[in-house]
């Protein structure tokens, strides 16, 4: 762990209380409701607001202690808000060389042309931000934030002002982002989809507290607190394309535990890959079950038992070697099953989301 992140600060009806110690690099989601602090804690970290106690150190450099405050224009910090704010009187390029003048050449971390072909925004040079879309003004306002030459990357919900179809286009390159360069991100979000997508690391925050932190996989399959990605709790696996059948226009993927067959989404044999399981599509079986529509059923040990938020119903954590699963079922199935940690049982899985 690399960045070490304390702020105490109290605002009329609100406070902020964090005490983290994040990766030093990949993506890490800041995620929770409206009004929970991910953005006053962003801002902190920025130095856009000054916490009345704190401390910030990223990779050994102390940029906020008791006696040290170090100011917004000398941090190392790329921000990205939800709005592009790129000059509306200047050129895509001319914005971009702007961002680029702020660090001496010999500090420059991402050139010119690398930063514009990681975010695919060549044919856009000449034109004014007024004639961009919202997905290409975004890209632009990142590829700034990238010139800047910073050692941390804010992103206060980048994606928060575009429809379903301009998201979607946009995703892809904030993948690229993460996969190519070694910058570390700091992403708030409440879309479900962009941190089942995009994150390694989730710090689940309410009411100004980070409630949970930790590796996305193995956050969101914990049963002392449940953490819903949107509509119901489930796991997001990282796995490999290993097989296409294309007859069926399905593809196997595999991930440490397991394989199961998907919706074929076109990708490469090879290719690694994100996929997402919810708790409700998950049922338990004490045999494997043989004439069954559902393609996937896999061996499993029942790890933990725990009560949902309905008095009628469970949550299973189960393992397949590393991997986690949960599953959702009635308390009158568990007990009529006789479930318990340590039993083996067979899953079968009915819908398994392909994520990137």
């Amino acid at each position: 762990m690399n960045i070490q992140v304390q702020f105490k600060q109290a605002y009329p009806g609100f406070s902020l209380d964090v005490d983290l110690a994040l990766p030093g690099r990949g993506v890490t989601a800041l995620f929770g409701p409206s009004g929970c602090g991910k953005t006053t804690l962003l801002r902190c970290m920025a130095g856009l607001t000054r916490a009345s106690q704190g401390q910030l150190v990223v990779h050994g450099e102390t940029w906020q202690d008791d006696v040290t405050f170090m100011p917004i224009h000398q941090r190392p910090v790329g921000y990205v808000f939800q709005e592009a704010n790129l000059f509306a009187h200047l050129s895509v390029r001319r914005n971009l060389q702007f961002g680029q003048s702020r660090v001496p050449a010999a500090r420059h971390r991402v050139e010119f042309d690398r930063a514009i072909d990681l975010l695919g925004i060549g044919h856009l040079l000449e034109r004014k931000p007024a004639g961009l879309s919202g997905g290409e003004r975004q890209r632009v306002a990142i590829a700034r934030a990238l010139l800047t030459s910073p050692r941390l990357l804010l992103m206060d919900e980048p994606l928060a002002a575009l429809d379903v179809a301009r998201k979607n286009e946009f995703l892809p390159y904030l993948e690229r982002l993460h996969a190519e360069l070694d910058i570390p991100v700091m992403y708030v979000s409440h879309a479900p989809d962009e941190v089942a997508r995009l994150a390694d690391y989730i710090v689940v925050m309410n009411a100004g507290r980070a409630i949970a932190a930790g590796a996305l996989t193995a956050t969101l399959a914990r049963l002392d607190l449940p953490i819903r990605l949107g509509e119901d709790a489930g796991v997001v696996l990282e796995a490999v394309v290993v097989e296409r059948d294309e007859a069926w226009h399905l593809a196997r993927v595999e991930f440490p535990g397991g394989s199961l067959w998907v919706r074929d989404g076109g990708h490469s044999i090879g290719q690694p890959v994100r996929i997402r399981i919810l708790a409700r599509d998950v049922s338990i079986a004490l045999e494997k079950v043989m004439d069954t529509s559902i393609l996937n059923c896999l061996p499993a040990t029942v790890d933990q038992l725990a009560d949902d938020s309905h008095p009628a119903l469970s949550l299973l954590r189960l393992t397949m070697g590393p991997s986690a699963l949960l599953a959702r079922l009635t308390r009158r199935s568990a007990v009529g099953l006789g479930l318990m940690p340590g039993m083996p049982v067979w899953v079968q899985i009915k819908a398994v989301a392909l994520i990137g």
